[in-house]
């Protein structure tokens, strides 16, 4: 009786450990993930701000072109918002997302981390049109809802014991309606489709946080190499980094205060 009671503890002993082992592997992948899109936030935000400085000014020996606010844009602002150059840097975000999703199982993590940086660095140029639709206090503010509500929404995909996979195709199927009456909506310029897309809009995305969470924590394996552990971690951070930004652009549309 006694070796078995023996066996049996060394049994939960291992168990445990295991289990030890498991989770901290699982903590130091989700804290990659997290770090790959703090960074990536970071660097849109620096894009953003430093294309638009480069943007504006006050001097009219500088300007080419009067802004309602009294600012007037610079050679490099007028190329960057009111040339046929804007559908190149509004596009280019788009396909290099597509770039980095289809080819990232052949890329080492090191050129996945550079194409990852290189996305965001563009989407920053892309947005900084909101530093002169918006003012720059309610950017901020707006800014910081996301941020807290992103993490109560993905702290609940981490730690809820509920599936959400059933999610998924509810929320595509938002994701794809968002996307046309967004196309429909440029030609119509409807402000009442507008805030209804941002409604929607903010709904399907917080959708989406906790439902990429989960699944981002699912796609861990303890026995993956250093190489899928690293892509792993860059695709989950994508898949974060666009919710962030998605959600604070439709809430910015609802609760910006304009210029």
């Amino acid at each position: 009786m006694s070796t078995f009671d023996r066996n049996q503890t060394a049994r939960y002993a291992a168990t445990r450990a295991e289990a030890g082992v498991y989770d901290e592997g699982l903590r130091s992948y989700m804290l990659s993930v997290y770090n790959y899109m703090a960074l990536g936030l970071g660097i849109t935000g620096l894009a953003a701000l430093g294309a638009f400085i480069l943007s504006v000014t006050s001097d009219p020996a500088a300007g080419v072109a009067q802004l309602p606010n009294g600012m007037m844009l610079t050679s490099f602002g007028y190329a960057l918002f009111a040339s046929p150059l804007k559908w190149v840097v509004i596009l280019a975000p788009l396909a290099m997302v597509f770039f980095l999703s289809a080819r990232i199982n052949k890329m080492s993590v090191g050129a996945a981390q550079g194409t990852f940086w290189l996305y965001a660095a563009l989407v920053g140029i892309s947005l900084s049109s909101i530093f002169l639709v918006y003012t720059h206090g309610s950017i901020a503010r707006v800014f910081f809802i996301t941020a807290a509500s992103f993490g109560g929404l993905s702290l609940f995909g981490y730690t809820t014991k509920k599936d959400l996979s059933g999610w998924g195709s509810f929320l595509f199927m938002g994701l794809i309606g968002i996307i046309i009456a967004s196309v429909v909506n440029i030609f119509l310029a409807s402000s009442a489709m507008q805030f209804a897309i941002s409604v929607i809009g903010v709904l399907v995305f917080a959708g989406l946080t906790a439902y990429d969470t989960q699944q981002i924590k699912e796609m861990y394996h303890e026995g993956d190499s250093e190489l899928v552990a690293g892509r792993k971690s860059i695709m989950g951070a994508l898949r974060l980094y666009l919710d962030f930004i998605n959600l604070f652009i439709m809430l910015l549309s609802l609760f910006g205060n304009r210029e």
